[in-house]
């Protein structure tokens, strides 16, 4: 079964997310690794790869 569109996550929850996303992005600017990523956003690597890719 697939979730809905977001993830069935309130709209509070849903903004912090994409904040994560977006602290990611500006660590891609400064070309870090995605295993420091991971670690200091507290997500999972493949998770960074694909923000990274999209």
């Amino acid at each position: 079964m697939r979730y809905p569109q977001g993830g069935g996550l309130t709209a509070e929850r849903q903004a912090f997310r994409e904040g994560v996303r977006l602290e990611a992005v500006a660590m891609f600017a400064e070309v870090r690794g995605s295993t420091s990523i991971a670690r200091e956003l507290r997500v999972s690597v493949r998770s960074v790869q694909r923000w990274r890719r999209a």
